[in-house]
Parts: C-alpha cells; sequence; structure tokens
C-alpha cells in the first residue's frame, strides 16, 4: 500500500532529521543491507545452478531421467532467483526507494504515475462537484 503524501513528507522530513543529527549513522543505514540481501540471494542462487548442473550431469551418466530432470528445475528456478535478484539489488552509491525496508515490495513507477492521475481526477472532480 503507497504512503499518502502527509506520510511521504512525514518520511522525507526524519530522513533528513537523521542525516543531520547523524550522517556516519545514516550513510551506514543508506541501503547497504538490501544490497547484501541481494548479493547474497544472487550468490546462492548461482550455487543452486552449479548444483543443477551437476545434477543433471549425473543423471544422464547413470541414465536416471527423473535425476536430470530434478537437475533442470533447480538450475531453472535458480536462474530466476538470480535474475529477479539482481534487477532489484540497487547500484552502489543509488538511494533506495522509501519504504523498500519490506525487501522488494515496491511498485513500479509505471504503475504510481497511473495512479497519481487517477488520484488527481478523483480530486479534480470532488473539488468541482463541491464548487457546484
Amino acid at each position: 500500500m503507497p504512503l499518502s503524501e502527509h506520510e511521504q513528507r512525514m518520511l522525507e522530513q526524519m530522513e533528513r532529521a537523521l542525516y543531520a543529527e547523524d550522517p556516519k549513522f545514516a550513510t551506514a543505514l543508506e541501503g547497504s543491507g538490501l544490497r547484501t540481501y541481494t548479493r547474497r540471494r544472487v550468490y546462492q542462487a548461482v550455487a543452486g545452478f552449479l548444483v543443477g548442473i551437476a545434477l543433471l550431469m549425473a543423471g544422464m551418466v547413470a541414465q536416471q531421467i527423473w535425476v536430470s530432470v530434478v537437475g533442470f528445475l533447480v538450475m531453472l528456478g535458480c536462474a530466476v532467483l538470480a535474475v529477479t535478484g539482481w534487477r532489484k539489488a540497487p547500484k552502489p552509491g543509488e538511494q533506495p526507494v522509501p519504504g523498500m525496508a519490506d525487501a522488494g515490495r515496491r511498485q513500479p513507477r509505471q504503475r504510481r504515475s497511473v495512479m497519481n492521475r487517477i488520484e488527481q481526477r478523483w480530486q479534480r472532480r470532488r473539488d468541482e462537484q463541491q464548487g457546484s
């Protein structure tokens, strides 16, 4: 659920106050937790992908098709995890999006702009009805 304008302003004020009060601490909290989480997730996915390759090869050598299928599924799942984790990782020096503390539950920018336009239209209609 997106934050209201008032809540966003309050959050920005708290962030500015934190930067003013303790800039070193604020810089340390700036998103390194999310960055290390996603980096660790990508590394785990790569390791799982390698395990999947090993299972695939072992299934082929042992002529056990089910082991090869399991290996392929492990590879596929780990590839998806690695790609999604890599896309969500903030770039070094990039400001994290507000509300990213819950690890990746943000809305795309395009969806936000559509919602903003709908809210603006709704507000205009309400203002027109109250003015009439």
